[in-house]
């Protein structure tokens, strides 16, 4: 969903010039400034690798519900996957900005109750040391979709029907909620703009998407 938004916005940021899409499934979008390949084992990237080396910045959108899930499986696509990535990129452009969609409660110190937040935040603490150029992450709360967007989770999708009525009232606290295309500015805005701070909650992610400069 995050990803949606993002493509969508770096279309139309003119911060953006060129746009190379790693999915499973084709968007369906096409665009002068994008280019789209279907790759299915981010395990593997040997095959694609030359294709990141004109490249500058990573937006890495890809994630899953730890719901049902026991910790070496979660643990597996979030942090294996993620750093395999990540690796990759510094191997072949070690002057990456790597941008991390993590999420509102997670854990730097690896040691809470939760799961999924023990390792999102095992995956932050590993992303931020590596020797990327810059790294962001970015952990936002409630995201209402916006421009028809959905998930491909479903009972997200029923979540966010239910609350879009309440959403101009929700989107009054700017420490708990944000939208799609907030966020994705907020990450293109902290590519090319910078910001103190490596890791942004949702307030930082609502005041970056407005830095304009």
């Amino acid at each position: 969903m995050i990803g949606q938004g993002l493509v969508l916005e770096c279309l139309e940021n003119p911060q953006v010039e060129s746009i190379l899409l790693i999915n499973r499934q084709p968007c369906g979008m096409s665009h002068k400034k994008l280019k789209e390949i279907i790759h299915q084992d981010f395990f593997d990237l040997s095959s694609i690798e030359n294709e990141f080396k004109n490249k500058n910045t990573c937006f890495f959108c890809l994630g899953i519900s730890a719901v049902g899930l026991d910790e070496p499986a979660y643990d597996k696509i979030t942090f294996d996957l993620t750093i395999n990535v990540a690796k990759t990129l510094l191997k072949i452009n070690p002057d990456h900005t790597f941008c991390y969609v993590s999420g509102a409660g997670t854990d730097s110190s690896e040691k809470g109750n939760a799961m999924w937040a023990r390792v999102k935040g095992k995956t932050e603490n590993a992303l931020l040391a590596m020797p990327f150029k810059k790294s962001y992450m970015f952990r936002p709360g409630y995201i209402q979709p916006t421009r028809g967007i959905k998930s491909k989770t479903k009972w997200y999708n029923i979540v966010y029907i239910v609350f879009k009525p309440m959403y101009y009232l929700l989107k009054r606290f700017k420490n708990l909620v944000t939208d799609t295309d907030r966020m994705a500015k907020a990450m293109i805005n902290a590519v090319a703009f910078g910001s103190d701070k490596k890791i942004l909650g949702v307030r930082e992610i609502n005041i970056l998407s407005r830095n304009s400069h």
